[in-house]
Parts: structure tokens; C-alpha cells; sequence
């Protein structure tokens, strides 16, 4: 018992235990840890090395592919198409595309993305590859301009020429034509260039044409060049016959454009990228001088004017010196009448060489000044037109061209005119004209033929028959007479008188209204005006179709 109590006392007097945790790093822990590690990293690496994403609008997915389809410059793959969606439109699709690290340089607003598929144009056969490998979506990346994310897909091909040697330049033309892309540029028959781009200037009243032309060949351009369309074939018809020019025959099938330096123009300053130039029609135009001064007449034809369009030419004496700028049909109301106001251009720098009212010749730059001076007094004009008027100088029709009947107006001096006053209406000086040849022949025929119906061969029979009834009568008379003469002179008066008789007789028959005479002078008249109406009706069909002159009426049907 003593034992037990000893022991429990000792237990009291023992100090109380106290429990402390220890605290130690698990190795359990290291696992988790790295991989959370290594997963970042990744994650990381993931993110910085991730090329950027962007997205292309175009009209139709047509080959496109999610995961498939890539994005292609110069055969190397610099993007892959991860998504394929429609617009909110339903109009066309967007294309999402992860773009290669290290293209964010070159995703700017002047960058280009286009569809690369199987195609036949301008002569060249491109993209043959994707007929088996599948479409892709080509670039042409570009460090200029303001970054972007968002892209309106081409729907043709570009012509890639960026950092081929040469330059690019922009041709202003009324319209496309037969031009495309691809089209050739030629140097006096040889390709030297192509078309590369087209669309509308700013208010789309013309279209802009952008060319490459190679080097060296670009040297060749002067800012005092001429382009022209030399597409298609060019006739002329002249009076050393016809002439046919064409650059190629790829410019006939799918157009093309040509250019040189006129004969006798000097080589002016080289042309700098993208220096703008006008694109002429063909080659003749580009050819022509470009005038600055005009003067606006008025002429009233009344007179067809089939065959007379707007820019026809208005010459003196063979020689051009103006155009038709536009040929119109007026009604007047009040007197019921049609009038063809023509509207022409005179261009009096045309003229090589001026004598002045004081008799000074000048020529050149000289003479532009004199003439720029005298627009500028509308009075000395006016002054002048009323003398020249004063001198008979009118404008006349003519046929420019029997095959086609091409009319032009020529002006010359016909003293013989029917004087005419200077006047204005619209605004425009009124120019006197005469006739066509043809119209004035015509005239002529006309008043031949009424003067020939206006004979009175009828009533010349009547009198002719009265004038024989009478002198019978008065032979009679003489007859009576006779008896009551002598017998010495009856036998001379009786074979006198039976002498005359038979000269009567024989006037009778010749003059009679049955006489030959009388019936060949009506038939001859019959035939002279059968004879003036046929002239009558050929010159007015020569006028309608005055190619009927050379191919035959026949011939001109078929």
C-alpha cells in the first residue's frame, strides 16, 4: 500500500508532458510541384511563340478547309485557316487564320490576301498545283500602312511585282475595255510590261489603270510619252488604200497597251513611280496634237445628215482645223419646222503659220500668244466672222468616205452665196452654210423638169392646126378671086396656086396633129422627162447610199 502511495506521489511531482507538431517538407510535394512548373512554362512558351490571329472576309469558302487550308507567300507556309464562319449578312464568310510567329511586322491595312485556285487568263495558265494539294490563300505582305486584324479578301489574283526591277505607272482611261489583268504593255512591238491593277477614281467617272513596265525597258518612259489601247485591229482607209495594224496577236484576243514617243517629240523627263498619264483610244489619237483654244460655232443643215457624228472633222481646203462636237434635231413649234443645229470646234492653233492684220508672220510660241490675245476680244472675232461671211465663206456637207458615207463639214469662200448676216442664238455664233453638191444638182434636175412640163406642146399642135385651117381659107378666097382674071393670067395663077396647095399639103403633113414631126417631138419630150426624173431618183439614192457608187446596188444587198 506504501508502495502504491509512493508511486503515485512521484507521478504528481512529475512535470506535465507537452506535445509539439513538427513541422517538415514533404517529398510528396515535389511532383506536383514541378509539373505545375513545367505547365506554365509551356504555357508561357505557348503564348510568346503563338503567331497572331486575324480574320479574312471573302465572297465564298469554295476550297477552303478549316485545319486544312494554308496561308501561302512564295510557297512557304506562313499561317494555317483554324475557323470558317458566316457574316452576320449571310452575304459572304469570314476565314479565321493563325498567322506564323514573327508576321505582326507585316499585317498592315495595305497587306493582300486572296484565294489561289486552278485559272486560265490573260493567256497564262496559274495554280495548277492546287488541283491536287487543294486551294490555299495567298499574301502579299506589306510593312507600309497602319496595323490591322481584319482583311477583305481579293477575289483575283494579284500581279505580284514587289522587288522586281521596273516601275509602276497609272493610266486614266474613259473605260476598261478589253483590258484585264495580265494584259501586255508593248514597246514598238515588243512586251515589255503588263497590266497589274484597275478600279475607279474617286467619283467613278473614269477608270485607273496601274502597268508595270520591266527594267530596263522603264527608262524608255517619259513624263511626254503616249500610251494608247492596242487592243483589237486597227484599219484606216486613206487614199493609198487600207492599212491594218495590231501589235500581236495576243492584243487581239485579249487586249493589250502600247506605247512610244511621237515622231518628232523629244524625250522629255524620265517619268517617277506612279506618275499618272491619259490613255488614248489607238494609236492615231495619241498621234493628234491636243489643242487648248476653241471657238463654238452653230450651222443649220436643211439637209440629211446621216453619216455626220461627233468628232468629225471640219477642214478648209483639205486640212483639218476643227471637229463636230454634236449634231441635234430642234423643233420650232411656232413654224412648224425641224432644224439640225450642228455644233462645231474650231481649233485655231492648227494653223502652222499666222500673217497679223499688220502683216508680221509668226509662228511657234509667238503665235499661240497672238491667237490666246485675240479669244480674249470677243468683238475683233465677231468683226472678223462678219467679214469672212461678207466674202462668201460658208460651211458645206461632204462625203468623207463613199463606202461608208461619212459625212464632214468643209468650209471655203463661194462668192456666188446668197448674202447672210452674222447672228447668235444659245449662245453660239450662227454660221451660214450652202447645200451638198448633190443637194444643189438635185435642185437643178428639179427646175430643168418643171420648166420642161411648163412647155405647151399641146396647145403649139392646136395653133399650128389653126394656122393651116386658115391658109385654106384663104386659098379659096384666091380661087374665087381667080375667076374674074383674064384669061392670060388663070392659067399662070391656077398652076401657081395649085403649086401652093401642094406646098400647104406637105406643110399639113408634116405639122398635122398626126404628122410625124408632131408625134416624134411628143415622144422626145416624154423620154426627156422620163430621162430627168431617173437622174432625179439616182442622185437621191446616191445620196442615201452613196457606196452603191463603187459596190453596185447588187452588191450592196448582198
Amino acid at each position: 500500500m506504501s508502495e502504491e502511495n509512493s508511486e503515485m506521489k512521484h507521478a504528481e511531482q512529475a512535470p506535465e508532458a507537452v506535445v509539439q507538431t513538427k513541422r517538415s517538407f514533404s517529398i510528396i510535394w515535389v511532383v506536383p510541384i514541378i509539373a505545375l512548373l513545367i505547365g506554365g512554362w509551356l504555357t508561357f512558351k505557348a503564348m510568346t511563340e503563338k503567331g497572331p490571329v486575324i480574320t479574312i472576309s471573302f465572297e465564298t469558302a469554295e476550297g477552303l478547309e478549316a485545319g486544312k487550308t494554308k496561308i501561302k507567300f512564295k510557297d512557304v507556309e506562313v499561317g494555317k485557316v483554324t475557323e470558317i464562319d458566316l457574316d452576320e449578312a449571310l452575304s459572304g464568310v469570314i476565314v479565321t487564320v493563325e498567322m506564323a510567329p514573327g508576321s505582326k511586322h507585316y499585317l498592315t491595312d495595305k497587306t493582300q490576301f486572296w484565294v489561289v485556285r486552278a485559272t486560265v487568263a490573260a493567256g497564262k495558265v496559274s495554280g495548277l498545283g492546287t488541283l491536287l494539294s487543294g486551294a490555299y490563300i495567298g499574301v502579299n505582305p506589306s510593312t507600309e500602312g497602319e496595323k490591322t486584324k481584319h482583311y477583305k479578301g481579293l477575289e483575283k489574283p494579284p500581279l505580284l511585282t514587289k522587288g522586281l526591277p521596273g516601275q509602276h505607272y497609272i493610266l486614266e482611261a474613259h473605260s476598261l475595255d478589253s483590258l484585264d489583268l495580265g494584259s501586255p504593255v508593248y514597246y514598238r512591238g515588243i512586251k515589255v510590261g503588263q497590266v497589274v491593277e484597275y478600279h475607279f477614281n474617286e467619283d467613278a467617272e473614269s477608270v485607273l489603270i496601274k502597268v508595270f513596265v520591266n527594267a530596263p525597258y522603264h527608262e524608255k518612259v517619259r513624263q511626254n510619252t503616249r500610251f494608247w489601247n492596242a487592243s483589237g485591229i486597227d484599219m484606216t482607209m486613206d487614199a493609198t488604200g487600207i492599212k491594218l495594224n495590231t501589235q500581236s496577236v495576243v492584243s487581239i484576243m485579249l487586249g493589250g497597251l502600247a506605247f512610244d514617243l511621237r515622231q518628232h517629240d523629244s524625250p522629255g523627263e524620265a517619268a517617277g513611280e506612279n506618275h499618272k498619264f491619259m490613255l488614248y483610244p489607238d494609236q492615231k489619237s495619241s498621234k493628234e496634237e491636243s489643242y487648248e483654244i476653241k471657238r463654238y460655232y452653230v450651222m443649220y443643215f436643211n439637209q440629211s445628215v446621216r453619216g455626220l457624228s461627233p468628232g468629225a472633222p471640219v477642214e478648209i481646203k483639205g486640212i483639218q482645223v476643227g471637229e463636230v462636237v454634236s449634231v441635234k434635231l430642234k423643233f420650232d413649234q411656232g413654224a412648224l419646222d425641224f432644224r439640225i443645229p450642228v455644233v462645231i470646234a474650231l481649233e485655231p492653233e492648227r494653223l502652222d503659220v499666222l500673217v497679223t492684220e499688220a502683216g508680221e508672220v509668226v509662228t511657234g510660241e509667238e503665235k499661240e500668244d497672238v491667237l490666246k490675245e485675240d479669244t480674249s476680244h470677243t468683238y475683233d472675232l465677231d468683226l472678223r466672222a462678219r467679214q469672212l461671211i461678207e466674202k462668201g465663206f460658208r460651211g458645206q456637207l461632204k462625203t468623207g468616205n463613199l463606202l461608208t458615207g461619212q459625212l464632214y463639214v468643209d468650209l471655203d469662200f463661194y462668192p456666188d452665196a446668197t448674202p447672210a448676216t452674222l447672228e447668235k442664238i444659245d449662245g453660239y455664233t450662227v454660221f451660214p452654210t450652202i447645200s451638198a453638191p448633190l443637194e444643189q444638182i438635185v435642185h437643178r434636175v428639179d427646175n430643168i423638169l418643171k420648166k420642161v412640163e411648163q412647155v405647151p406642146f399641146g396647145k403649139i399642135g392646136q395653133e399650128l392646126q389653126g394656122a393651116v385651117a386658115e391658109l385654106t381659107t384663104t386659098l379659096e378666097e384666091i380661087k374665087g378671086v381667080s375667076g374674074k382674071v383674064n384669061e392670060e393670067t388663070i392659067p399662070k395663077v391656077n398652076a401657081s396656086l395649085d403649086q401652093l396647095q401642094e406646098t400647104l399639103n406637105g406643110i399639113e403633113s408634116t405639122l398635122g396633129p398626126d404628122s410625124a414631126l408632131n408625134y416624134n417631138a411628143r415622144q422626145v419630150t416624154s423620154e426627156l422627162a422620163l430621162a430627168i426624173r431617173s437622174i432625179r431618183s439616182l442622185l437621191e439614192y446616191l445620196e442615201r447610199d452613196p457606196q452603191a457608187l463603187i459596190l453596185g446596188k447588187e452588191g450592196h444587198k448582198k
